[in-house]
Formats: structure tokens, C-alpha cells, sequence
């Protein structure tokens, strides 16, 4: 176990390492510049598809079109949504604060910037190259738009995407979310560690065994309404520590570009830690680039690749710019971060300094929320991995097992399964990445050929099809 440990922490220090994160923030940059800032100058607009998108359902009597999908555009996002928020926002932005100091959350906005490119190219391809299985449902995702876009000669890295993305679930998607819920509940209201793990199972279980229709269902109602409250919770301390907020601003702009002091039991950064922590952590808490959200994109009743793919980049903005940085104002308005303290407990102790008493359950039950639909999210993504790798008849298969590592999740000590997680999840981003610069063409053309009111619909060839 010993030399596991050595080979994976390794392999995870190149993946997660500053050429990982040059690259992820690389091609948002470039996709960003050569779609014009169009994800930024028609966020509005994505907001207003995003609405428009929530009842979105086939036309009664109608035959089922090949362009049709699932699940509407609006609990497409609620899905992908679902697998973004989560330990990452409460968890995430303490650590990144922690380590690199007040400055890395303006690091974390500029990747989120950056990010919405990348998750619009995503979706775009999603839904442009997506096919259709046995069982009528459509599926689509990196492996799909590798396979059907840059064509059979580099299938190889869609079956590497779909490995690295089917290992990860289990741990990013399940067993570690599983245990952060079982520590929040326990150290707040001291329930034991396997029973949170059998109810999760069990709640976690009736939802994922019913597909991606029942996963949808649920995320579409339970994202938005634990989203709204943890930021109402939020607001509610930025209230009481209104006086901080400017200065806490100030912070932020100031220490992106200048080194910290080491204060109290906080140990100082350089601008070069506010970087990498604020990047690395504004990735993993909003997934701009792994190819995971795509997955869930492919399933949206939609017949337009664009207009799907402005829905989906509306997760990146609402993740990291609105959620996250609650967070980080809820922190940095409250002088516990320079105490020394790091991740879940830090952002809990914030809350309770504003609202004792309530606070750290405020955080506790936002956690175990924000955990328990990132299972549902991952769930789809891992078994749409492991379909592309074995076939339709795989998909139960994969369930089952899923749902019965949750409670070995919560009981287990995941440090050596963390690692591996963690690993394989940066290198989904690999084969991504690789194809989102390699078909940034077809991305730049229907969007360009969208906003010149002349939509490429599925189906009709591009000249990148054609080889």
C-alpha cells in the first residue's frame, strides 16, 4: 500500500501540477478568444434559454426524433449542477484561502471566466456528436465527441477518457462524498458514520437505480433549492458582518498580485500560491475542462448544440461566481481564516461566528446535501463511462455497485482511494482537453453559423466532418 501511495502521489503532483493547470486554463483561454467573449457578453441570454428551457418536452403524438433526448435542457444543467456543487464550494474555497491566502479567490473568478468557454464547447460538442444506444436513450460526453468527431483512429483516448472517468466516480463521485457526509453529521449532531452510510445508500439507491430521468427529476428540484438557502445563509452572515465586506474585497484584488505576511496561525502565501491554489481549487470546485458535465448535457431535449451549450455554461458562473464566492466572503468578513484552521471546518466556524449556534449546522446540512447530489450527478457520469467501455447491458451492473459503495464510503479511511480519485479525475482532462482544441473549429462554426440565424442542425455535415 506503502508504494501505491508513493506511485499515485506522484502521478497526482504532475496532473495536478502547474502544467495541468496552464493547459485547462490554456484552452479556455483560447476558446474564450475565439468565441469573441461570446460567453461572457450573452450570459443574460443563457439565463434566459436556462429559463425558457425548464418544461422543454416532446409535443404529444409526435414521433421521437433523432434530435430529441431525455431529460429537459433546464434539469440537463440541474444534473451537471448537481455532480459540481459540493465539497468543492464549502470545503474547496477555505482550503484555497488557507493556502493561498485572501488573493486566490480572484484566481478562482478568473478561472470561472475562463471556464464558462470551456464548458460551452463541451456541451456543443455533447450534443452535436451524440449518439443514440440500444435502449432508444441518447448519450454523448468526451468519449463520444472523440470518437464521432476526430474519428476510429483516436478511439483509444475516448476509452481512456471513459476509464479515468469510470474509476473516479467511485471516489470523487462517491465514497469520498459519502464520508464527508457522514463526518459533518456526525462531528454536528453525532450520528453514527454507517448508519448516515446505509440511509444515503438507501435514498441514494432508489434514485440512481431509476436513471438518468429519475436522477434528473430529483437534481432538477433539490439543486436549486439548496442552492438558493446556502446562499440566503450566506447573505444572512454578510448581513451581520456588512462593515467587513469592503475590506474583505480589498483583500482579494490586493493579495492576487501581492504576497501575505504570515498572521496569527495563517502561514502566508506568495502570489504564486494564491495562483495555483486558486486555480487548482476553482477547477475542481466547478469541473470546467475534466468532461464530466458534457455527460449529462448529451441526455437535454434540445436541437440546437449552442443553445444547450449556454445553458451549460451557466454552471460555471453560478458554481464558482456566485456560490463559491459566498463562501469566500463569508470567510474573510469573519477573522477565523487567519487562525489556522483549513477546509469544511474553517467555512463552518465562519458561519458560526456570524449566527452561534446555527452556523456550523447551516454548513453541516449543506454539506451533506451538496455530497449526496454529487453522488447522483457522478453516478450517471460513471455508468455512461463504463456503457461506452462494456455496452448497454453493463449499465445495472455498474448501478448496483455504485450504490453499494456508499456505505463503504462512509466508514472506510479513504486517504489511499482519495489519492486515486483525485488522480484519475485530472487526467479525464487529458483526452478532454486534447479533443476540445482539436474540434474547437466545429465549436467556433456553430456558433458563429447560430448567431448568423443559420443553426447546423444534427445530422447536416460540417467540413470538419468530412475529414
Amino acid at each position: 500500500m506503502e508504494t501505491l501511495n508513493s506511485i499515485f502521489g506522484a502521478i497526482n503532483g504532475v496532473v495536478w501540477g502547474p502544467l495541468m493547470l496552464i493547459l485547462l486554463l490554456g484552452v479556455g483561454l483560447y476558446l474564450q478568444i475565439g468565441l469573441k467573449l461570446m460567453p461572457l457578453l450573452k450570459l443574460g441570454m443563457g439565463f434566459k434559454l436556462m429559463w425558457q428551457g425548464r418544461d422543454a418536452k416532446p409535443v404529444p403524438g409526435e414521433k421521437k426524433k433523432d434530435d430529441d433526448g431525455e431529460i429537459s435542457p433546464f434539469n440537463a444543467l440541474m444534473t451537471a449542477l448537481s455532480a459540481t456543487i459540493g465539497t468543492g464550494n464549502i470545503a474547496g474555497v477555505a482550503t484555497a484561502i488557507a493556502l493561498g491566502g485572501p488573493g486566490a479567490v480572484f484566481w478562482m473568478w478568473i478561472t470561472a471566466l475562463v471556464g464558462m468557454a470551456t464548458k460551452f464547447a463541451e456541451a456543443v460538442l455533447a450534443v452535436r456528436y451524440r449518439e443514440t444506444d440500444s435502449t432508444g436513450y441518447h448519450i454523448g460526453g468526451p468519449m463520444f465527441y472523440i470518437k464521432n468527431g476526430l474519428g476510429k483512429k483516436w478511439l483509444w483516448l475516448g476509452g481512456a477518457f471513459a476509464f479515468f472517468g469510470a474509476v473516479a466516480a467511485f471516489g470523487i463521485g462517491n465514497t469520498v462524498q459519502s464520508n464527508s457526509v457522514a463526518d459533518a453529521l456526525d462531528s454536528t449532531f453525532g450520528i453514527p458514520h454507517g448508519l448516515t452510510g446505509v440511509v444515503i445508500m438507501v435514498l441514494a439507491g432508489a434514485v440512481i437505480l431509476g436513471g438518468i430521468k429519475r436522477i434528473a427529476k430529483v437534481a432538477g428540484k433539490l439543486v436549486p433549492i439548496m442552492g438558493i438557502l446556502y446562499v440566503i445563509a450566506g447573505i444572512l452572515v454578510l448581513i451581520v458582518n456588512a462593515g467587513q465586506i469592503g475590506e474583505a474585497f480589498r483583500l482579494i484584488f490586493y493579495y492576487a498580485f501581492n504576497p501575505i505576511a504570515a498572521a496569527g496561525g495563517f502561514a502566508g502565501a506568495a502570489v504564486m500560491a494564491a495562483i495555483r491554489f486558486g486555480v487548482a481549487r476553482g477547477i475542481f470546485s466547478n469541473e470546467a475542462g475534466l468532461g464530466s458535465a458534457p455527460i449529462a448535457h448529451a441526455a437535454a431535449r434540445t436541437k440546437n448544440p449552442v443553445r444547450q451549450g449556454m445553458i451549460a455554461m451557466l454552471g460555471t458562473f453560478i458554481d464558482t461566481i456566485i456560490i463559491c464566492t459566498i463562501t469566500a466572503l463569508v470567510i474573510l468578513t469573519s477573522t477565523v481564516w487567519i487562525e489556522g484552521e483549513a477546509g469544511a471546518s474553517l467555512t463552518a466556524l465562519s458561519f458560526d461566528a456570524a449566527l452561534p449556534g446555527f452556523g456550523n449546522q447551516i454548513v453541516s446540512v449543506a454539506l451533506a446535501v451538496f455530497a449526496f447530489t454529487t453522488i447522483l450527478g457522478w453516478s450517471f457520469y460513471g455508468e455512461k463511462c463504463f456503457q461506452f467501455l462494456f455496452g448497454t447491458r453493463s449499465i445495472m451492473l455498474y448501478r448496483v455497485l455504485f450504490v453499494l459503495a456508499i456505505p463503504l464510503g462512509a466508514m472506510a479511511n479513504l486517504g489511499f482511494i482519495w489519492l486515486m480519485a483525485d488522480t484519475f479525475n485530472a487526467m479525464m482532462a487529458i483526452p478532454n482537453l486534447i479533443a476540445l482544441a482539436l474540434l474547437s473549429p466545429v465549436v467556433f462554426k456553430l456558433t458563429r453559423d447560430y448567431f448568423d440565424g443559420k443553426e447546423i442542425l444534427p445530422g447536416e455535415e460540417l467540413d470538419h466532418d468530412k475529414g
